[in-house]
């Protein structure tokens, strides 16, 4: 018998997300964020399972031609654009775009042959100060682009640094306006959080990326309140059960004691499959359908569970470690960490099902 963990993807949700997302910015295009193996979900699974997206956005060069070359028709742009001149030449032959950020990004388009079509999206540092031409560089590096012949379209867009947090996006908004307000381009700034929060970033196109995958880009709200399904639900089962006496402690360094006679269960389940090795005591967890929490440290193949909420529980009970019924960002928050990173760390060494 295999072990018994695995996650379930519901193609169903991933495509429920995206209908979110437009309801949400109706009158924008939706570029949907298929980074990391689409966090964690899959690229060639999300890209089908959201294929009336208008475009895709990931990082890989690689990814992306095999993307177009599994049929992919959209719209399909590099995130952090182009790394070396040999890589212009693919983005020609497939049609795919690219963001641009940086002057050596310009200067390698210069050696570009007239015609090419390039598919650019230029970025603005609105204060972010991760990528982006600074305001001062921006006229010059569009200027640069405008007189590229091997240039096609352009599209202006810059990120949110507080979309998601009290700070907000108007200053960056105002930023963005001072340079662009009167330049005659399309636009692409709102991320999820923006989506959901700030309608008047939404402009020509969108780009979702947690909210996709059923998880809510707010420490503060949850993603059912945004009708938002998980579309990844990690599961396991109970491999055998202990019974504590007060005083007892568990697993690796003693990290939980028991304050009473308990039972605890062990999971299959551990950092070596992607759960976060430094969760707390109390990190949410579901047995059976009923919230329980951890207890002890996580260890590579294993984390054990407080039973006590769970009197039914046994040897072979189900166990949800996130997503329906234990919604990720709970056991993210739980863990001191964000709901991506639990995504995209998803071990090869688990198998993933698709469902509808």
């Amino acid at each position: 018998m295999p072990r018994p963990i695995s996650a379930t993807v519901s193609l169903g949700a991933l495509r429920h997300n995206l209908a979110v997302v437009r309801r949400h910015a109706p009158r924008s295009r939706v570029f949907a964020v298929v980074k990391a193996n689409a966090y964690g979900h899959g690229l060639d699974r999300a890209a089908r399972a959201m294929g009336d997206a208008d475009g895709f956005a990931l990082l890989e060069l690689d990814a992306a031609v095999r993307l177009r070359e599994a049929g992919c028709q959209q719209r399909i742009v590099l995130l952090e654009g182009f790394f070396d001149a040999c890589d212009l030449p693919v983005l020609a032959e497939h049609g795919l775009g690219a963001v641009v950020h940086s002057s050596d990004q310009l200067k390698l388009l210069r050696e570009s042959p007239p015609g090419s079509g390039l598919d650019v999206l230029l970025k603005i540092n609105t204060g972010m100060n991760r990528l982006g031409f600074s305001p001062a560089a921006f006229p010059a590096a569009l200027a640069a682009l405008r007189s590229n012949p091997a240039v096609g379209q352009i599209t202006l867009m810059t990120h949110f640094a507080n979309a998601d947090d009290e700070r907000g996006v108007a200053w960056q908004m105002a930023a963005f306006e001072r340079l662009a307000g009167n330049v005659r381009l399309p636009r692409s700034l709102a991320n999820s959080a923006a989506i959901l929060r700030y309608p008047e970033t939404h402009f020509d196109w969108v780009r979702p990326g947690i909210m996709l995958y059923g998880s809510s880009p707010f420490g503060d709200r949850a993603a059912v309140e945004f009708g938002l399904q998980p579309a990844m639900t990690l599961t396991s089962e109970i491999i055998a059960v202990q019974q504590l006496r007060r005083g007892d402690t568990v697993g690796y360094g003693g990290m939980f004691t028991a304050e009473r006679d308990m039972r605890v269960g062990v999971v299959a389940c551990g950092y070596a499959d992607g759960y976060p090795r430094h969760a707390p005591n109390g990190t949410p967890v579901a047995v059976e359908g009923r919230l329980a929490g951890t207890v002890g440290r996580v260890s590579m193949d294993m984390l054990c569970v407080d039973l006590s909420a769970v009197p039914q529980a046994r040897v072979g009970s189900r166990v949800v470690l996130w997503g329906e019924g234990n919604p990720v960002e709970n056991v993210a928050q739980a863990a001191g960490t964000v709901g991506y990173e639990l995504l995209c760390a998803l071990a090869p060494r688990v198998p993933v099902v698709e469902t509808e």
